[in-house]
């Protein structure tokens, strides 16, 4: 059986990233024979949608089971619709995730922890650094009464 970790980076000593739709890596791990594939999540950077393509991918790597911090409400809906079980762990690394997994120690997830775009402007690009988007409000009602110079 293969479960997928949300992870930091490659690999299974990468760290447990809490975040499903904008985790930079998705960590397949076929529990059985332990062979692992990383795989970069490429819908990160992303400005919408990225739970849903994400969960798409899960399900398109044959993962029968997601470990993650949390997830929002179209992401499990895509990934339960898929017969994919979610299940919550916050920290560690994937390693740790895979051995709890075996011995049953996760919490399995029936509704979202995030809501609705709960991820975006996670520490990529522009988003959340506060830029303004001011609409030239000023009204230039001044009155000038200079005079002609003469």
């Amino acid at each position: 059986m293969k479960i997928c970790v949300t992870a930091g980076a490659s690999g299974l000593d990468a760290p447990v990233d809490p975040r499903f739709g904008r985790c930079p890596f998705f960590v397949v791990v076929d529990i059985d024979s332990m062979d692992v594939n990383s795989v970069a999540n490429t819908y990160a950077g992303e400005s919408s949608g990225v739970g849903i393509q994400a969960a798409q991918t899960i399900a398109r790597l044959g993962a029968k089971a997601l470990v993650t911090g949390n997830i929002g409400p179209n992401a499990l809906q895509t990934l339960t619709s898929a017969n994919i079980d979610v299940y919550q762990l916050q920290g560690g690394i994937v390693r740790d995730a895979v051995d709890k997994f075996k011995r049953g120690e996760l919490t399995k997830i029936s509704s979202p922890t995030r809501p609705v775009h709960g991820g975006m402007g996670q520490g990529r690009g522009p988003m959340g650094q506060g830029r303004g988007a001011g609409r030239g409000g000023g009204q230039g009602a001044g009155r000038g009464r200079g005079g002609s110079g003469q």
